[in-house]
């Protein structure tokens, strides 16, 4: 009786335990339907944490096909019809590894791309960066934006010389292999032409044109060499010295005037790029690397450094990159590349895969001056904006991601970003940027860019 009347009680027990944690659980889901995605600015952009705990699919499930289907019968799955499923590359074994590891075969359309106004020669060259297909802020080597004038020069490292002379106690030569005995350090920075995004800073009506056509000259990397003031301090630098001229070893020796406070600060004679050697297209055997600034400065193939009291005015610095402005000055060694920012995706010419629904809007951000402390997204044209989210790591003069969650409703819409640096400067519109430069101008742009959306999806290149 009394094993009878325990029994009975422990029943009990365990249907109130059932039933409190069915009880529990119902409540939870409940409050889980409750919890409500925040709009943080108009035309659908979210508050991106309630937007993570909201739990809401982005897309449509897969079905698991007929392995699922066949399984859910009575008797389960014959091993027959199990094996009939598998794709082929799980039937037999795969190829072998290679010497130097190339992408996948199936990402063979993720390229450099010549940009279109390029003279037909291999002298003068400008290849795009793939921006709109990179994720992170690292680019790889092989897909690094470059701008050639000369062609790139077959340079035999074991011939190759550094030469730093002038204005110093001690003129010096290094070859490479003593430059490879001095301390390195690595930093990750970004690197962009003057001219990126010229197109649209002299074209009266937006161009259709992607993101890789319109902001390829700018890519990240990792760049490892040695501090340039190690050398200099080796060298002896003279107290008249205000000036360096750095020479390139191509056909055209191309050279750059350089404050010498900016190369005695955070300069680098760059070795190793991503890990390995820098490339031919990148300067090898050594290339100055200036971080923030312009990108000719960063002189590749990299064979003189004279100290002067100086600039010396050469044909580059005094043609191709001087700043143009509005009321018919020029603006010299305007060197910083200023505080800019990108929409990647969505961005031109591509197509939303669904009419509406829910969409992360991600891009990148950058600034010569330092590090990115906001980023603003809109998604009404600029009518309202809110502020992104900005991934690690963020550092000083290099790429930085940032994202935000978006509902699309399938009207049209237009998409901007705003960036604005640990200094204080914030991007400006396009209008603002044309304000101050003649119509000609076009190196150093930076106005916010804006990207169009349809009805049916496509993405545009607009002006607002």
């Amino acid at each position: 009786m009394i094993v009878a009347n325990f029994l009975s009680i422990m029943c009990m027990w365990v249907h109130l335990c059932i039933f409190i944690k069915i009880y529990l659980s119902s409540k939870q889901g409940q409050s889980m339907k409750k919890t409500s995605v925040k709009a943080v600015a108009g035309n659908g952009l979210l508050d991106r944490r309630s937007f993570l705990m909201s739990g809401i699919a982005l897309s449509a499930s897969c079905s698991l096909g007929p392995l699922a289907a066949s399984a859910s019968k009575p008797g389960g799955v014959s091993s027959q019809s199990i094996s009939e499923s598998f794709p082929e590359w799980m039937k037999v074994p795969g190829h072998a590894a290679t010497e130097y590891g190339q992408p996948s075969a199936h990402e063979s359309q993720v390229r450099r791309h010549l940009q279109k106004s390029t003279p037909e020669t291999s002298i003068f060259s400008i290849w795009h960066t793939p921006i709109e297909n990179q994720r992170g802020i690292i680019t790889p080597s092989g897909l690094h934006f470059t701008v050639n004038h000369n062609g790139i020069p077959d340079i035999a490292p074991q011939r190759h010389v550094l030469m730093i002379h002038g204005l110093v106690e001690r003129p010096l030569k290094f070859d490479v292999d003593s430059l490879m005995r001095y301390p390195m350090i690595s930093n990750i920075h970004f690197l962009e032409c003057a001219g990126n995004t010229a197109s649209n800073a002299v074209s009266l009506t937006s161009l259709d044109q992607s993101a890789q056509e319109l902001f390829g000259q700018i890519s990240g990397s990792e760049w490892t060499g040695i501090p340039l003031k190690y050398l200099f301090k080796e060298a002896g630098i003279k107290a008249s010295a205000k000036w360096v001229i750095a020479e390139g070893a191509d056909g055209g020796s191309h050279s750059r005037s350089i404050p010498l406070d900016k190369l005695l600060d955070d300069a680098i004679i760059a070795l190793y790029q991503n890990g390995e050697r820098i490339r031919p297209s990148q300067g090898y055997p050594m290339r100055l690397f200036v971080p923030g600034w312009e990108g000719n400065l960063n002189i590749k193939w990299l064979h003189r450094l004279e100290v002067t009291d100086q600039p010396a005015y050469t044909k580059d610095e005094s043609g191709l990159y001087s700043d143009i402005l509005e009321d018919g000055k020029i603006q010299r060694f305007s060197f910083h590349m200023d505080v800019k920012s990108l929409i990647t995706r969505p961005s031109g010419r591509q197509l939303l895969p669904e009419k509406r629904g829910f969409y992360e809007i991600s891009g990148l951000a950058w600034s010569g001056y330092g590090k990115i402390k906001l980023v603003e997204v809109s998604a009404d044209g600029g009518e309202t904006w809110a502020r992104a989210h900005i991934e690690s790591p963020i550092l000083p003069k290099s790429l930085t991601r940032f994202s935000m969650p978006w509902r699309w409703n399938g009207t049209d819409a237009i998409l901007l970003s705003r960036a604005t640096d640990e200094a204080g400067r914030v991007q400006p519109t396009r209008d603002q940027w044309r304000a101050q430069h003649a119509s000609y101008s076009f190196n150093h742009y930076n106005g916010i860019q804006a990207w169009h959306i349809s009805s049916s999806g496509v993405v545009e290149n607009c002006y607002v």
